[in-house]
């Protein structure tokens, strides 16, 4: 044999490992990938745990959601009952989908007796009622009493797909707890309380704005998704290897 023949099955068993190696390693990934999925599949399952235990206890008082917060407790989505007076000429909307229907969530500061602030999620209304003047037999006076469920406040937008929040339109894409206080003057290191509350479906008069938006049935296909990754590495790994197989065969026999 000679040395340029020795040289050219050299160059070929170098090449010949490319596409093994791109095929283990495509098949390594999607393993990863359903590793990801079965770890966001106990996460998801832990939360919907979670939210079903808090959905069936009976309401506490604002001071039980700060003492949790304090001690760095989970919040979401227990019951909570406050009292206080709403501040309708400071309403806030955050633009959401509701029932398939374009519009706002109505956030309203609740004064409380004590003179803390709460940001409380009245529920939804038409994106062409978000004028207050609109819905004014909505607007209700007086101490009122809610019954709704704690939800943390987000320290920074979720990702960059997210718009800006529009302070000057009055106009939120995701739930800022600072410029909402920001925005109606309400001093963040004074009496504003730092987390929401979704109100209860208990409904208002004029019908508006809609209470009860929570969402608390959350989608679960991680399992599904688990499987479709661990199928594609399989079939891949399987395909690949009878390639490869029948690709060896035939230069064996060349």
């Amino acid at each position: 044999m000679t040395d340029a023949q020795m040289n050219s099955g050299k160059g070929r068993g170098w090449k010949g490992l490319i596409l093994p190696v791109c095929i283990i390693a495509a098949a390594a990934y999607m393993i990863f990938l359903g590793n990801w999925q079965m770890q966001r599949l106990a996460w998801k399952e832990s939360l919907i745990a979670k939210v079903e235990q808090n959905l069936s206890k009976p309401p506490v008082a604002i001071e039980k959601i700060q003492s949790l917060l304090k001690n760095g407790e989970n919040i979401e989505y227990v019951p909570v009952q406050v009292e206080g007076r709403f501040r309708h000429d400071l309403e806030q909307y955050y633009f959401a989908t509701f029932r398939e229907q374009p519009g706002w969530y109505v956030y309203t500061p609740l004064e409380r007796v004590d003179g803390s602030v709460l940001f409380l999620n009245r529920g939804f209304v038409p994106i062409n009622m978000k004028d207050p003047a609109l819905r004014a037999e909505g607007q209700v006076e007086g101490i009122v009493k809610i019954t709704g469920l704690a939800r943390t406040a987000p320290k920074e937008r979720p990702n960059s797909f997210v718009p800006d929040n529009n302070l000057k339109k009055n106009e939120y894409f995701w739930k800022s707890l600072e410029q909402m206080a920001e925005n109606t003057g309400i001093p963040v290191d004074g009496k504003l309380l730092p987390f929401f509350v979704d109100a209860n479906n208990a409904p208002n008069k004029g019908g508006l704005p809609v209470g009860g938006v929570t969402m608390i049935k959350f989608p679960n296909s991680h399992l599904q998704y688990a499987l479709t990754w661990y199928g594609l590495a399989a079939t891949l790994l399987v395909v690949g290897g009878i390639f490869m197989f029948k690709r060896r065969k035939e230069q064996l026999a060349s």
